[in-house]
């Protein structure tokens, strides 16, 4: 997920309209048998790290401020999803802030997933920029580049003492990455498989056990997941878990998700997570920046109750469709002045997901919401 400037959003089939689908994608889905349980219980806290720094309080349900990652462990969070951009003008999310951070959440006993965006700044189904140092690069030097830096970045938490036990090899990269020489066009993989390949084997090369998860934000439609998986799979590329996006306002209903999980488990015979979903818990903004989500989904209000029932539903869906992981996006952004969405303007740019977050504008959690097994 992106949150983008003032209301806009990105809906995750956003280019795909484009892409012819072959019949045999459209056919009904074989039902895989359920997991049963849920493994990884997931938070991507990536704007955390600026809110602490910037004095930003967290409350627990009884009111007493602490770490929000205590927080979110004891509303049952076993594992951190932190991205990282290679030079993001903010200073934020980079290397250096992701190695820092890593400390905290390992020294928490979390586990950590690392998502790596391959740009300077967020990388989604509708844009994903080159790092402006491979700016000029073509598709042998980008492989190298792939393979260097994730190595250099799992190396380096490795060395510290916090190995990622799972990286994403990009981010809602429904149609590539490192545009454009990833990016595919006419259903051709070939590119965007040479880089996912460079992404897994610098990832296996740094940690043999370090999970690859291959995320796209596909969850609406059995045909997208496919087309995209199907077309990676047909040139070779590997990866141990399969990871999709799932916000109920842009990728329907619940069964839908459900019915794509099944099918991606028993269709490719891998692990699946819904790498990113999330619900509003009010319509109102706290700031001058627009929400990216201003309307919610049928049978649950925007009130803090809909919120914890939305994820509930979620991750009841997602588990007993076989999936082993449930990850909230952003759980801990709410309105911090200076803690905005734009890297190049961090201080000024506002925060569109305020009305998402599971703690209120003053930092108290929502008490209703919980990670269940």
């Amino acid at each position: 997920m992106t949150v983008n400037g003032p209301g806009r959003t990105v809906k995750a089939a956003l280019l795909m309209a484009a892409v012819a689908l072959p019949a045999s994608l459209l056919t009904t889905p074989t039902t895989a048998s359920a997991a049963g349980t849920l493994s990884m219980l997931g938070a991507d806290v990536s704007t955390a790290q600026r809110a602490l720094d910037l004095g930003a309080k967290y409350y627990d349900a009884s009111g007493t401020a602490k770490d929000p990652l205590d927080i979110l462990k004891g509303a049952g969070v076993n594992y951190v999803r932190l991205r990282v951009w290679n030079n993001p003008a903010s200073g934020y999310n980079n290397k250096t802030k992701v190695l820092a951070y890593a400390k905290q959440v390992k020294a928490k006993g979390l586990k950590l997933l690392v998502d790596f965006h391959y740009s300077d700044t967020w990388a989604d189904p509708g844009k994903q920029y080159k790092p402006a140092a491979w700016s000029g690069h073509n598709i042998n030097q980008l492989q190298t580049d792939v393979y260097n830096y994730t190595y250099d970045v799992c190396n380096s938490l490795k060395s510290q003492g916090t190995t990622p036990d799972s990286v994403q090899i990009g981010n809602e990269i429904n149609v590539g990455m490192l545009w454009n020489e990833g990016k595919v066009v006419n259903n051709d993989f070939t590119n965007l498989s040479l880089l996912l390949k460079s992404g897994y084997n610098a990832t296996k090369s740094c940690n043999s056990g370090t999970k690859v998860i291959i995320h796209t934000a596909n969850s609406d439609s059995d045909a997208h997941a496919r087309w995209f998986y199907d077309g990676i799979k047909a040139k070779g590329v590997n990866w141990d878990i399969t990871g999709l996006s799932y916000y109920c306002p842009w990728h329907g209903t619940l069964a839908n998700m459900g019915s794509v999980v099944s099918d991606m488990k028993s269709r490719y015979g891998k692990d699946v997570v819904i790498a990113e979903t999330a619900y509003p818990f009010t319509s109102a903004n706290a700031d001058s920046t627009s929400n990216s989500v201003t309307s919610g989904c049928s049978g649950y209000p925007l009130t803090w109750q809909g919120q914890a029932d939305n994820f509930t539903a979620v991750q009841n869906t997602a588990r007993n469709a076989g999936a082993i992981g449930v990850f909230y996006w952003e759980p801990t952004w709410y309105a911090v002045s200076g803690n905005g969405w734009d890297p190049a303007d961090i201080n000024n740019s506002g925060n569109g997901w305020d009305n998402m977050a599971i703690f209120n504008w003053t930092g108290h959690v929502n008490p209703n919401v919980k990670w269940t097994p």
